[in-house]
């Protein structure tokens, strides 16, 4: 579906960390901003071709600059999309799959592409048609809400309470729904104050709202949680980045792009703009790359105290930039490459060594049709159906293009100790324990029948180039992040330290999400403009100029 298609959002990811209207900025007629003719042409290294990475590039090649992208993997990062042999249309998600329609700063790069998408079939969703949920044993069938049992419905309205008891959750939305900066600010700074050192799990354990209820409720809530799925695995994390993805609405209304999410960062790569300074029509971040990325860099210093940046890369090709923007996972930075260690603070070093990333591990395979549609004619009811269960799985997701096309089931989406369990087995080893957590569920269905071709599998934490999913910030992790994330505004910062930008969705403060990775590749992009003596228009600020007046609470040390 088109942009026309899809329907407008209710509530965007505006905030409650940094009040910045970054979709506006982007899609404004007066552009983002300009550097001066003198430094068109001047050479910037990417490090990373992730969504992140390639929208820096893009908008850096708007601006007359010279991208240079390196990738040590594959282009897309974690925007993977890998197509099953002999299909044309049945597609893994690899990474990020679901992608809500608060995320607009993304969606404009969508939009712009043409790429169509589609409701993702999460639980209890009219794409899903029916819903399993197997806890315990006991398997229930549901087609809406009002199928399930009253301790369903507790367990949801206690959470709902207790967002509104302790977050002022129905305000705090309304203010971030109408834009109001101010009374976002109001509403969430103490919110940070209070909750930066306490966890997912303590708000739900003394919470009123669930202290009157069992443990069983509690149980259920992370088994299968709400929305998307079982929370469990999040709950030794910071309460604050749960908020957060409640109150910007990154649990509700996603979507999948059809033909797989990969075609975003693909699409940028080969997508000459419409407007672009210096470099002659038609050219592409492809063509200024001759085809290709470079290869993965394994060494970054920087001549004298403010000279160029220096670059080696696997092959020891050497090359020298007036800028850098690091978007890989932060680890890598000490685990993968040379960094000269002077390019950063130690607090900063600090920060990206302590990030904490998840685990995350998925295996899919194709089937011949979308057989789960077929109706059980004692019952009446669909015989397989999108599952949650405590059962290895944890989470089985179904993808149809049409009733007699090839389809596409996601045996299991699990995190954390979950994905650990499935980290050190060889790929058949996952579908048949998969396979036979799932005949439990459905005696009746022989699944295995239907596949064809071979299976596709992923553990993001055993990936030499990522070594884990995504962060997942513990509690106290607040100012590790303040630092990584205002680390593209660097007038105070020493010349020596001045620009090397960081962007990606592990430093956003919403991890796991494109949108966090999209913003701060623009904030990256706001820095270099900046650092190579440019400006956005004055009716147009960029966040850097909205920094001061509107970039989080500093909780000092």
């Amino acid at each position: 579906m088109t942009k026309h298609d899809r329907p407008a959002p209710d509530v965007t990811a505006f905030g409650p960390d940094f009040t910045y209207a970054f979709d506006d900025w982007i899609k404004s007629s007066e552009g983002i901003g300009s550097v001066p003719k003198d430094s068109f042409g001047r050479k910037v290294g990417i490090i990373g071709a992730g969504i992140s990475g390639i929208v820096c590039a893009y908008e850096l090649m708007k601006l007359g600059l010279h991208p240079v992208v390196y990738e040590s993997g594959q282009l897309g990062g974690r925007l993977r999309s890998q197509k099953f042999e002999g299909s044309s249309t049945a597609i893994a998600e690899l990474g990020g799959m679901r992608f809500p329609i608060s995320s607009t700063a993304f969606y404009h790069y969508v939009d712009m592409l043409g790429i169509e998408s589609r409701p993702f079939p999460n639980p209890l969703t009219e794409a899903a048609g029916s819903t399993v949920i197997d806890l315990a044993g006991k398997t229930l069938y549901a087609e809406t809400v009002d199928d399930l049992p009253t301790l369903f419905r507790e367990v949801s309205d206690a959470y709902n309470k207790a967002l509104e008891d302790h977050a002022q959750f129905g305000a705090l939305q309304k203010a971030i729904k109408a834009r109001d900066a101010a009374k976002v600010k109001e509403l969430w700074d103490p919110i940070v104050r209070d909750w930066d050192d306490r966890s997912f799990y303590d708000f739900i354990a003394s919470s009123e709202a669930f202290k009157k209820l069992s443990f069983r409720h509690r149980e259920v809530f992370g088994q299968v949680g709400f929305g998307t799925g079982g929370w469990d695995s999040d709950f030794p994390n910071s309460m604050l980045e749960i908020l957060r993805v409640n109150l910007l609405g990154l649990d509700d209304d996603q979507r999948f792009m059809v033909g797989g999410v990969e075609q975003v960062p693909r699409g940028l790569w080969a997508r000459s703009p419409e407007k672009m300074e210096h470099w002659p029509a038609g050219m592409t971040l492809q063509k200024l790359h001759g085809g290709s990325t470079l290869p993965g860099v394994v060494k970054v210093h920087r001549e004298g105290e403010d000279g160029q940046f220096v670059i080696t890369d696997r092959w020891g090709r050497i090359e020298k930039y007036d800028a850098v923007i690091s978007t890989c996972q932060s680890w890598l930075m000490t685990t993968s490459m040379d960094f000269e260690e002077r390019l950063l603070s130690q607090e900063m070093w600090m920060a990206l060594d302590r990030t904490r990333y998840m685990q995350s591990s998925k295996t899919f395979v194709m089937v011949d049709r979308p057989f789960w549609r077929d109706r059980d004619p004692q019952t009446g009811r669909e015989v397989m159906s999108v599952t949650l269960t405590d059962r290895m799985t944890r989470g089985t997701y179904l993808f149809e293009e049409g009733p007699d096309e090839p389809a596409v089931i996601c045996l299991t989406y699990s995190w954390m100790s979950d994905a650990l369990k499935m980290e050190p087995l060889p790929i058949d080893q996952r579908v048949e324990l998969a396979l036979d957590s799932l005949r439990k569920i459905y005696p009746d269905v022989d699944i295995a029948k239907h596949i064809v071709g071979n299976p596709i599998t992923v553990s993001w934490e055993s990936d030499e180039n990522f070594l884990g999913a995504f962060k997942g910030a513990l509690p106290g992790h607040y100012r590790y992040n303040h630092r990584m994330y205002g680390h593209f505004v660097q007038n105070d910062m020493p010349v020596e330290q001045r620009g090397l930008f960081l962007a990606g969705d592990g430093i956003s403060w919403t991890p796991a999400w494109v949108e966090g990775a999209v913003q701060t590749a623009l904030n990256a992009v706001w820095g270099v403009m900046n650092h190579m003596g440019g400006a956005a228009p004055a009716s147009n600020p960029g966040p850097g100029d909205a920094y001061g007046e509107h970039g989080p609470i500093d909780l000092g040390d």
